[in-house]
């Protein structure tokens, strides 16, 4: 006697089940989005860019998790999962380098002198940061991309990889974010101005906060990266992962925090150039 075998419902079978909050933090994006973009126009820099990009990426990826959880034929198209956890793993890549180009910006503004050690100097190298990035967001489509279904070593292995990198270079960005925060407050940063913003004002609390945020978030997914089932619990993604990273997008909006193009030129054109 023949059996009906019903196809599986990855979305499910991963634990998602929350379409309210996809579709909430989808909604949230959508205005941030927006802002964003008209920030690109208004002040142009690279770290309202990477925002753009972001902003995008999370929107997209929130509006597919919904469907995976609405729509039962979506959840069960395997293709349709694997661009969902691209699109989150890309995602991130923007978001932290906006962090760490960031410090990098209001440190030429702070006016700190170059570093004689070399691997201070090595670490505030744009592009050098850039390339442990992609190859982090390299493997990490690699690792979703070859996921058909069912865990396998090499899977595993990119994965994991992935997430160590990522997990690193959060940790020198919290690192950088220290630094120029020791330096502000032994008294070496820019004078204060009485028409300062208030993102200008509280700029070394808010990076910290930002800091803070980007190492929960990745220590979250370095703890539970050999545990797939746990990672993708709802009770702790969305505190532990999605939470912190629409915090860190929400305070990059602080009025004054990113500096204008013209602030930096003057001091370091050719930092400045480095996008």
């Amino acid at each position: 006697m023949a059996t009906n075998v019903q196809p599986i419902n990855f979305a499910k079978a991963l634990g998602f089940n929350s379409e309210g909050a996809a579709v909430v933090f989808a909604i949230l994006y959508a205005p941030l989005l927006g802002w964003y973009v008209r920030q690109s126009f208004v002040r142009p820099t690279s770290v309202h860019f990477a925002l753009v990009f972001f902003c995008t990426i999370r929107l997209a990826a929130f509006a597919i998790r919904a469907a995976l959880i609405s729509l039962d034929s979506a959840g069960r198209n395997i293709n349709v999962l694997i661009a969902d956890e691209i699109l989150f793993g890309v995602g991130y890549f923007s978001l932290l380098y906006s962090a760490y180009t960031l410090v990098l910006d209001l440190e030429i503004i702070a006016g700190r002198p170059e570093s004689n050690n070399p691997i201070i100097r090595l670490t505030k190298n744009r592009q050098l940061f850039r390339l442990p990035l992609t190859v982090a967001v390299a493997l990490g489509i690699a690792a979703a991309a070859s996921n058909n279904g069912a865990e396998s070593t090499s899977n595993q292995a990119l994965h994991k990889a992935s997430t160590i990198i990522f997990l690193l270079l959060t940790i020198l960005q919290a690192f950088q974010t220290t630094i120029l925060t020791r330096m502000e407050i032994e008294g070496h940063g820019k004078e204060r101005r009485d028409n300062e913003s208030f993102g200008e004002r509280h700029a070394m609390s808010i990076l910290l906060l930002v800091s803070v945020l980007l190492l929960v978030r990745e220590v979250f997914v370095t703890a539970t990266v050999n545990n797939t089932f746990k990672q993708n619990n709802e009770h702790f993604w969305y505190p532990l992962m999605a939470l912190p990273e629409i915090l860190v997008a929400l305070l990059f909006a602080t009025r004054g925090l990113v500096p204008r193009r013209g602030e930096l030129q003057p001091r370091y054109p050719q930092e400045n150039n480095q996008v």
